[in-house]
C-alpha cells in the first residue's frame, strides 16, 4: 500500500493513536508524538516511553493507527513492524529525538511499520479500504 503526499505531511505534522494487541488479542492504545513517514510505504517511531506497546509488538507485529484530527484527517493505517535497537533506523530515531525533543530519553527503539492497508474512518465511509 502506498501513502499519498497528503497522509504522509499529516503523519509528520501530527499526533497518532496506535493501536497494539498482545498475542492473544487483548488490545492497548497510546498516543505518539515522534511518528512520521520514512517513505511512502514506511513510517518509522521513536520508542522512548513505550512499555505495554513495546511488549505486545515483540509479541504480536501487527499495528493501527489514526492520527490525532482523524475527523479532518479521516485515514486509518495499519501494518506490520521491526523493531531497531541499534544500526541506522535506531540512529536515525536517537538524531531525531535529540534534535526535536531535547529534554526527552534518548529512545530505547526505532519502531519501524511497513504499511499494508489503508482505511477510512470518514463518516459514511468508514471502512473502505483505500486503494
Amino acid at each position: 500500500m502506498v501513502m499519498t503526499q497528503e497522509m504522509m505531511d499529516v503523519i509528520a505534522d501530527s499526533r497518532a493513536y496506535v493501536a497494539t494487541a498482545t498475542a492473544d488479542g487483548v488490545p492497548n492504545v497510546v498516543p505518539i508524538g515522534n511518528i512520521k513517514p520514512l517513505d511512502n510505504k514506511t513510517v518509522i517511531i521513536a520508542d522512548s516511553y513505550m512499555i505495554k506497546s513495546r511488549a505486545n509488538l515483540e509479541a504480536n507485529p501487527k499495528v493501527a493507527f489514526v492520527v490525532q484530527d482523524a475527523a479532518k484527517h479521516p485515514f486509518q493505517f495499519k501494518g506490520s513492524v521491526k523493531i531497531y535497537k541499534s544500526g541506522e533506523y535506531y540512529d536515525q530515531v536517537v538524531q531525531w529525538v535529540k534534535e526535536t525533543a531535547p529534554l526527552a530519553p534518548k529512545p530505547k527503539a526505532a519502531i519501524v511499520i511497513d504499511i499494508e492497508e489503508i482505511y477510512s474512518v470518514k463518516v459514511g465511509d468508514a471502512g473502505k479500504k483505500i486503494d
